[in-house]
């Protein structure tokens, strides 16, 4: 029998640096009170609070205390430990989160990102039902010992869809993230990825008319990657990088990379549309107009 690949190194340094053990976490971290829902990170740790009662405290080589009062929710309990404490540790330990959601096609990533609300994780639900698997919701991780060539670590957290969500692309609900949110998780229909991949691809989800993937060139890729998303905040506060290394890693960055602009209404009477424009553009087919897509 074949033996199975060895892990990349910063899978096997999560597996070991997100283990959890039940403690008291105090209420401050270095002086900082942290309030409901809210983080704070400084040098090599991490504290977190929710508003459910749920607090967390990561040190390097340490681990994670969770303090849970009683009756939590193991389901909040695991949205936060695969959502902001997943991104802290990751980035204290040198990797580099965008907020993203991404599928693969042969052998590479495909990313699609923007704020909260902009749509990633339902145009990447419809492209897995196009046959594109699933890499990852909401937050992709980079490799970036090679800025000039980025390497994703696959996906550690489920598809969340809102009802309008699932509406659209006819994923079946599979449970609620946590009592307090109206988002469900969804078993992605292409299925998913489990390896580690490089980076192909990263597009900016805007609304707007008409309809069109623009490529970005010169400063601006530079620009539109320096994301304001709360894990960008944490990589700067883990990070000891100055502002010229920081400039260097993320122009290599954006020379390593097909970064476009992607400018569709949100309407729901055309998402299908919009999704066709997606796909064509992640398989670097020719970008059809609206008319032509719906025809074809």
């Amino acid at each position: 029998m074949a033996e199975s690949s060895p892990l990349h190194p910063a899978l096997t340094m999560l597996a070991r640096e997100t283990r959890v053990r039940e403690g008291t976490v105090p209420p401050c971290l270095a002086g900082v009170e942290v309030s409901d829902d809210g983080w704070f990170l400084h040098g090599t740790s991490f504290l977190f609070r929710s508003a459910a009662g749920l607090a967390y405290l990561y040190t390097k080589g340490e681990g994670v205390i969770a303090d849970r009062p009683p009756g939590w929710d193991p389901d909040e309990d695991s949205l936060i430990r695969n959502g902001s404490l997943y991104a802290a540790i990751a980035c204290i330990n040198g990797l580099y989160p965008i907020h993203a959601s991404a599928v693969a096609w042969q052998g590479q990533v495909h990313a699609f990102t923007g704020p909260s609300g902009a749509g990633k994780s339902t145009l990447t639900a419809e492209l897995t039902r196009r046959g594109l698997p699933l890499f990852c919701d909401d937050t992709l991780l980079l490799d970036l010992t090679r800025p000039e060539a980025p390497l994703c670590l696959p996906g550690h957290k489920r598809l969340k869809l809102c009802p309008d969500a699932l509406d659209l692309t006819g994923a079946e609900p599979q449970g609620k993230i946590a009592r307090r949110f109206e988002k469900f998780y969804a078993e992605p229909a292409g299925g998913s990825i489990k390896d580690v991949l490089p980076l192909a691809s990263l597009t900016f989800l805007e609304e707007g008319e008409p309809a069109r993937i623009e490529t970005l060139s010169g400063a601006e890729k530079l620009l539109r990657l320096q994301d304001d998303h709360y894990t960008a905040q944490m990589f700067l506060a883990a990070s000891a990088a100055d502002r010229v290394q920081r400039f260097a890693m993320l122009a290599a960055l954006a020379r390593s990379l097909r970064l476009s602009r992607f400018v569709r209404p949100r309407d729901g009477a055309r998402f299908a549309v919009d999704a066709t424009l997606a796909e064509r553009h992640v398989k670097a087919e020719p970008i059809l107009s609206p008319d032509q897509s719906a025809a074809g």
